[in-house]
């Protein structure tokens, strides 16, 4: 029974994790619901009693693909909109 509460409960965190990475606006915020939803699965196969491969879950996609997604967003910011927002307010 616990089990199942659990799964459920792990379910639906994935579920709504998983809507916010394509539905969110800004590309941080998808990525640490991205972040979420890959520790949610990784809990799945913890759940299955496969702790090796949730440790490689969260080795290599959270704390690999999800940093370069990271990466990626801080090098790609557009700088432009911060310069003329202090520009505007200095004046």
């Amino acid at each position: 029974m616990m089990e199942t509460i659990a799964f459920a409960l792990f379910a639906a965190i994935t579920l709504s994790s998983a809507l916010g990475v394509v539905l969110f606006e800004d590309p941080w915020h998808s990525a640490l619901a991205l972040g979420i939803s890959l520790l949610s699965v990784a809990v799945y196969y913890i759940m299955l009693a496969a702790e090796f491969v949730a440790m490689m879950q969260i080795l290599v996609y959270v704390g690999g693909v999800l940093i370069l997604i990271t990466f990626a967003v801080m090098l790609t910011q557009d700088e432009t909109s911060d310069i003329d927002e202090t520009e505007v307010s200095q004046s």
